[in-house]
């Protein structure tokens, strides 16, 4: 597949689809420090979603939309800050752009919004934890054209990775959280390897013509896994790995042999 990781300078996600063979590349408006700069695009994602992709993966700037930062966007009780207003606004249009983009499998990744900026609501929500990363950091992902993300490995001994800032946390090391240690936003925005690493194993699976379709569900009664390891289910329409039954809701899944 061809696949564009947009608004990443890390190159993550596109090192995990390019070492399963697929054609990647990242963009941003920074040069990349993944190591790659033969897989990264300088420039703005929003001319280069209007190019032909089979799937785009996107991690627009959240700074002015995200519920973090609600302390800022009402600096008093019931007052909001109209010059940020605009901002989270004009970051939601960019948001939306790629969300509409003209690709038949988008993912967008966003920590939780603010409610006044009014996003659409989320497919899925998922956590590091939840893929080998001994760390939470609530994230959110929009789906179009792509099943849910699938758990791999779920880590039970976990702390925050932003720091939980509050006066009663001030030097507690298990809330202090692993990106203050580095302070920056790059350190805090970064994709974590697991998460990574399940995208490009679940979803580049999925091939150029054995897509999941939103608009299609009942025909997915006849998906053909792509391979042994690899099922649907027949109810929520999320990946398992083989097993008989959905690991999030119990249904039997699809493509698995009786």
């Amino acid at each position: 597949m061809k696949v564009l990781v947009a608004c990443e300078e890390s190159q993550e996600v596109c090192k995990a689809f390019r070492e399963r063979g697929h054609e990647a590349y990242s963009c941003d408006l920074v040069p990349c420090s993944g190591g790659h700069p033969e897989w990264h695009v300088q420039a703005d994602a929003l001319e280069l979603i209007k190019l032909k992709w089979d799937l785009i993966i996107a991690h627009p700037p959240c700074t002015y939309m995200s519920a973090a930062g609600a302390c800022r966007m009402y600096p008093k009780a019931g007052q909001i800050d109209k010059e940020r207003f605009i901002k989270a606004l004009e970051a939601k249009a960019f948001f939306l752009e790629i969300l509409n983009a003209d690709c038949p499998r988008i993912c967008i990744e966003n920590p939780r919004p603010l409610k006044c900026v009014g996003l659409p609501k989320e497919t899925q929500r998922i956590q590091p934890y939840e893929y080998g990363e001994p760390w939470s950091k609530l994230t959110y992902l929009w789906l179009k054209g792509l099943p849910p993300l699938m758990p791999t490995q779920i880590v039970s001994d976990y702390k925050p990775y932003v720091s939980c800032g509050t006066s009663r946390n001030k030097g507690n090391p298990d809330k202090s959280g692993m990106s203050r240690s580095g302070g920056a936003q790059k350190v805090r925005s970064r994709t974590f390897p697991g998460i990574a690493k399940a995208m490009g194993d679940q979803w580049g699976r999925l091939g150029n013509d054995r897509g999941y379709n939103d608009a299609n569900r009942p025909a997915l009664a006849e998906w053909v896994a792509v391979d042994e390891c690899m099922s649907f289910c027949s109810n929520c329409f999320g990946l398992g790995c083989g097993t008989p039954y959905c690991p999030s809701c119990g249904s039997k899944m699809l493509g698995v042999d009786e």
